[in-house]
């Protein structure tokens, strides 16, 4: 029977998010440089750090009117796919592949000190995160089956790895992490139960309250599943984007909400974002920001419905820990803000 209630009320949202869209405006502050961005740590409205390939590094402290750059000597040909940044003169940074490497900044980029490395064969760093106590983790690919995480405390300074198998850890065949600017890890402010990730690929999880969890995304390729997650400030909520990067236009079962129960409910997005995406993050209690190479799109409604805003091409979106700005990064040293 048709439901003119419902329909009415999708309509109805639809057309918020549309209006919302409009009033959104993407402005470039920086681009033109032969590094890609994937690495965006935003502190508050003033400091900015982001990081990329080429060993390339950089900071505003002026919220994003002008940028310090630089490329790190002996790591010109590394990429830096993750950053956190603390304060305008702490930071990390992770270089991915063989070795794997993390550099801390103390100084605000004058010096970094190797403060962990890993050259086992077939490391690949994939995501950081850290927690409001200044606590850690970051993930790679499984290495000899089993997947691997290593614990800091003191922003970084330190770090514990471990090879981690068992039932509730394990990850299926061709199963793996997407190098996604961080943003497939999450803490979840939840002490018996810390962390949060999804997960791609051949197929593509969500970890949840130590548990995996199916979902309803795009798989069975290596390029497609989730990419990033994004968690409520209340804790209740989550919202997972992804797709297949290969096909970035597609948009068919590339974003889910999920409702943080005991036994999380996730429902496929209404109107979804148009096209893959590998950042989602949250600018209030229901209002999100997703992007990825094919554009960036906005929900009012806790990430159900999604419009378009910009068909301009980012890896990367942040909202300031402390302050509204919202930041976005890119191929070709592009950065921007988002001007709602």
């Amino acid at each position: 029977m048709f439901n003119f209630k419902k329909c009415v009320f999708v309509v109805l949202v639809l057309c918020t998010a549309n209006s919302y869209a409009q009033k959104s405006v993407i402005n470039i502050v920086d681009s033109g440089r032969k590094t890609s961005i994937r690495g965006l740590s935003v502190v508050d409205d003033n400091i900015v750090w982001i990081s990329g390939s080429n060993g390339t590094v950089a900071r505003s402290v002026n919220g994003g009117k002008s940028f310090e750059w630089q490329t790190l000597a002996g790591y010109e040909k590394r990429d830096f796919r993750d950053i956190e940044a603390f304060d305008e003169n702490t930071a990390v940074i992770m270089a991915v592949a063989e070795p794997a490497v993390i550099l801390k900044t103390r100084d605000g980029g004058k010096s970094w000190n190797k403060v962990f490395e890993d050259s086992t064969k077939g490391m690949f760093l994939d995501a950081m995160d850290f927690n409001s106590k200044g606590e850690g983790v970051v993930i790679g690919d499984p290495v000899n089956g089993s997947m691997f995480e290593a614990m800091s405390v003191q922003n970084g300074e330190t770090w514990y790895p471990q090879l981690i198998s068992g039932m509730s850890r394990n990850l299926n065949k061709g199963e793996a992490f997407f190098a996604a600017s961080g943003s497939n890890i999450k803490f979840t402010g939840n002490k018996d139960y810390p962390l949060s990730f999804v997960t791609g690929g051949i197929s593509s999880r969500f970890f949840y309250r130590n548990k995996f969890y199916a979902l309803p995304l795009l798989q069975g390729k290596e390029s497609t599943g989730a990419n990033a997650l994004a968690l409520s400030g209340n804790g209740k909520m989550a919202v997972i984007v992804g797709g297949d990067f290969a096909v970035d236009t597609f948009s068919t079962l590339n974003c889910v909400v999920v409702q943080l129960k005991k036994q999380p409910f996730i429902l496929v997005a209404a109107t979804p974002p148009h096209g893959y995406r590998s950042c989602v993050e949250y600018i209030s209690n229901k209002d999100l920001i997703c992007c990825g190479t094919s554009g960036v799109d906005i929900s009012k409604d806790g990430g159900m419905n999604w419009a378009l805003v910009s068909r301009l091409s980012f890896h990367i979106c942040k909202k300031a820990k402390n302050g509204s700005k919202v930041f976005l990064a890119g191929s070709n040293g592009k950065i921007a803000v988002l001007d709602l």
